[in-house]
């Protein structure tokens, strides 16, 4: 099992900038890849980012050119640069842990990103 602990969520104007961190522990040599997730009020769940083992990533079409997924291997930690924040952005992310064939293995408990007007 995989453990996920986010942080960095807040408030921020729009145009602004937020750095989502989220530390994998447990069984970690089980992650293929690692993913963010967003959900809005009234709205479903959605994949925002995700970036593989070796490094590949991908996108969201209505983040691409702001969101930037990275990875620290040596911290097992993932984070989601976010830059010209909109206020559309504003949801709870999650981090999500996914092993082989992309099957979830684990989900942070989730962090309030609010962008104002």
């Amino acid at each position: 099992q995989v453990q996920l602990v986010e942080s960095g969520g807040g408030l921020v104007q729009a145009g602004g900038s937020l750095r989502l961190s989220c530390a994998a522990s447990g069984n970690i040599f089980s992650i293929y890849a690692m993913r963010w997730y967003r959900q809005a009020p009234g709205k479903e769940r959605e994949l925002v980012a995700g970036i593989t083992r070796g490094g590949s990533t991908n996108y969201a079409d209505s983040v691409k050119g702001r969101f930037t997924i990275s990875r620290d291997n040596a911290k097992n930690t993932v984070y989601l640069e976010m830059n010209s924040l909109k206020p559309e952005d504003t949801a709870v992310y999650y981090c999500n842990a996914a092993g082989n064939y992309l099957l979830s293995i684990g989900w942070g408990q989730g962090t309030q990103v609010t962008v104002s007007s």
